[in-house]
């Protein structure tokens, strides 16, 4: 992980004068409360007929989840897990990287209001895209950050997008962020869903405390 970046704040490094919070700042970690609340997952949304399916991974997908809620023509975004190798698995299971899958969000998008290509030209500056197996203060491959594409389309959509980012010369390091066919999309347990909306407070101290936004700002410049 790059310097800027708060490793302090990873799970297997916090300190025990930072146990009274890890509960808000640990790698994307509910409380006691959280869990309490249900533990049930919670299926994918079918309204919407009409709507496309996009799905990305950005680490925490508390964070990435609101960063997509905020887009035009985003109808519902689910936290969940993709590219593992079990079948309907747990928080615990991934968070602790023992079922191979990556948090990641699926949106459902208004094709008629938004596009495949514009949510690629949103999903940039919402990650960092230079650093491998990790984002921001999670580390390890579940957390990395990943485009998933279900058809040939969305597939050259994102190389052709990852590749301009890349010969814009914005950035001297390559870029990391892969580019995987999709597979079984699982969603998150219920209490993961819009957490950001559910525990405002507890996603504020996990959000600042793992320092996404001020690395963004290093990285992409400042947005409104």
């Amino acid at each position: 992980m790059n310097a800027t970046a708060p490793f302090w704040l990873s799970r297997r490094s916090l300190s025990a004068a930072a146990l009274l919070l890890a509960g808000l700042l640990s790698a994307c970690g509910p409380s006691s409360a959280d869990t309490s609340q249900a533990s049930a997952t919670m299926p994918s949304d079918s309204s919407s007929q009409d709507a496309s399916v996009a799905v990305f991974a950005g680490g925490c997908f508390w964070c990435t989840e609101a960063d997509f809620d905020k887009q035009p023509g985003v109808l519902s975004t689910t936290s969940g897990y993709i590219g593992g190798h079990l079948e309907n698995p747990s928080y615990e299971q991934v968070s602790a990287g023992r079922s191979g899958h990556i948090e990641a969000v699926q949106v459902r998008y208004d094709p008629g209001k938004t596009s495949y290509a514009k949510l690629l030209e949103a999903y940039w500056p919402t990650i960092d895209p230079l650093t491998a197996n990790a984002q921001f203060c999670d580390h390890g491959a579940q957390y990395r950050s990943a485009i998933f594409y279900a058809t040939p389309e969305e597939q050259a959509l994102a190389e052709a997008s990852k590749a301009a980012l890349q010969a814009s010369e914005r950035f001297s390091q390559p870029i990391v962020t892969e580019i995987l066919p999709a597979t079984t999309f699982y969603p998150a347990e219920d209490y993961h869903q819009d957490y950001y909306q559910k525990s405002p407070l507890r996603y504020a101290y996990y959000r600042n405390g793992c320092g996404r936004d001020k690395r963004l700002e290093q990285l992409w410049g400042k947005h409104d």
